[in-house]
């Protein structure tokens, strides 16, 4: 079993880390909340002082971020994991930031004789709890053949997606998708609603036809269709909104003179929909936010 250290234990971090520790790895982490900290090491996780003590002895290191100034803050400077890690130790960070600061944390630890990964994930908290996530992984092939297990302790897919940053540019285009494809799913549904057609009806036709995606089949933003959707439960979050609006501002960032206007639109109206009250509401509560519209 490995020694891992593991940064970051938030409503992702934590059960990603419990599944580690259920694996049988031996873990010391680090978190800058005492509370998140107790249950993990309740399990028999060692605590660390700081983010350079958890990393010191670790074979693998692990961060779960909320954003790229954070993933900096935790790697860079002489007090920074990279500067403390073990030589031949293999640093992953699953945070969802950036694709330039992605490279240039990678640039770093590189310079310093050390791989990295970026691992971004998907799935949500719920695939974090059932260790189903899927990994977008960016690095050296070498690195990511290494990390599998650990990476496979945690979740059931592992994609290699090319170079240091890819990682981060997979998880950015796939949410693309998802955030514009569910503001669809929500309108088309709302619009059934002022026409009289029924939600089942809708779905029925639309799961059985072209307009089938993943927004509507898996994740229907209406109470009935899919019993395991938000939806049956008041919108309680698998993955809410304001990280919704999070990753769709990440891929207006990545653009930058590219167009890509129907994600720009997403995001205000993500925008608008978080500035409303509704960023601790799941993704798919912005039917709400379209029906007040």
């Amino acid at each position: 079993m490995a020694t891992i250290a593991f940064i970051g234990l938030g409503n992702m971090g934590a059960p990603m880390a419990r599944n580690l520790l259920a694996a049988g790895h031996h873990l010391t982490v680090f978190d800058i909340s005492p509370q998140a900290i107790a249950p993990i090491t309740a399990m028999g996780a060692t605590a660390a002082k700081d983010p350079s003590s958890a990393a010191a002895a670790a074979v693998f290191v692990i961060s779960m971020l909320p954003a790229g100034d954070h993933v900096r803050q935790v790697y860079l400077g002489p007090e920074g994991v990279i500067a403390a890690a073990s030589p031949g130790a293999i640093l992953i960070d699953c945070s969802t930031i950036d694709v330039a600061t992605a490279r240039e944390v990678n640039a770093a630890a590189s310079a310093a004789g050390l791989d990295m990964l970026d691992a971004p994930v998907s799935g949500g908290v719920a695939g974090a709890e059932a260790a189903t996530l899927t990994f977008m992984v960016g690095g050296e092939e070498r690195a990511v053949a290494a990390a599998e297990p650990i990476l496979r302790a945690m979740g059931k897919t592992v994609i290699h997606t090319g170079g240091p940053g890819n990682g981060q540019a997979a998880k950015i285009c796939n949410n693309l998708i998802l955030g514009v494809s569910m503001i669809a799913v929500c309108e088309a549904f709302v619009l059934a609603e002022s026409l009289g057609l029924p939600a089942q009806t809708l779905f029925d036709v639309a799961s059985a036809s072209s307009g089938q995606c993943w927004s509507l089949t898996s994740y229907c933003p209406v109470p009935g269709p899919v019993p395991s959707s938000p939806a049956n439960r008041g919108y309680a979050p698998g993955f809410t909104a304001a990280m919704m609006l999070k990753d769709l501002r990440l891929a207006e960032i990545a653009a930058a003179d590219l167009a890509i206007p129907l994600g720009s639109h997403a995001a205000a109206m993500y925008a608008a929909f978080v500035a409303n009250g509704g960023g601790g509401t799941d993704f798919s509560g912005i039917i709400q936010g379209i029906r007040r519209e």
